[in-house]
């Protein structure tokens, strides 16, 4: 009978420790899970930002080598010697203008700013998202560390290796207001 006893007590410990082990294998997973999400939003945000400067910058170009090619146009047709210069240096004013004002009329706010206005708002989603992953991150981390410290599943995590996890820390040289500076 005590043989049974015994037996018992050994297959409960046993089961004991194995839903430990399991808890903490689930509670290293999520802290795992959690820093892959991280991962996915700062690769969304760096496919982001050179797509967002590139709207910007050709936004700029656009509206830059427009009124360029506009001023060189209207200086053509100003310093034109003769009649068919003038015409010719006219009708490509003419056409220039005319492209102006179908962009202006088909997308009354320019097709290049809708775009930024998007890329600026999924950028803003993606750091939301970064910023609610860095969180889970660390609440999974502080559960996993919490079980690695208390007893008794801590002489069992001890037993088996598992170390603790570090947290997400801002440093602070990223804590100031960054400066958004486009260099064309």
């Amino acid at each position: 009978m005590m043989f049974y006893i015994i037996l018992g007590i050994v297959g409960v410990l046993v089961l004991y420790v194995i839903a430990v082990y399991n808890g903490l294998i689930k509670a290293r997973m999520q802290t795992q899970e959690s820093w892959s999400q991280i991962d996915v939003q700062l690769k969304r945000r760096n496919d982001l930002i050179p797509n967002l400067i590139e709207t910007v910058k050709g936004y700029s170009q656009y509206e830059g080598k427009t009124l360029e090619k506009v001023t060189e146009l209207r200086s053509r047709v100003a310093g034109a010697k003769t009649p068919g210069e003038a015409m010719k240096a006219s009708d490509a004013l003419t056409r220039q203008v005319a492209s102006i004002f179908a962009v202006a009329e088909n997308y009354p706010d320019l097709k290049a700013n809708a775009n930024f206005l998007k890329l600026q708002e999924e950028l803003t989603n993606t750091e939301n998202k970064i910023s609610y992953s860095r969180q889970l991150y660390n609440t999974t981390t502080a559960n996993y560390n919490v079980k690695l410290e208390i007893f008794p599943t801590n002489l069992i995590a001890g037993i088996f290796g598992f170390k603790p996890k570090e947290f997400l820390e801002v440093p602070e040289s990223e804590k100031s207001v960054p400066q958004v500076k486009f260099d064309f």
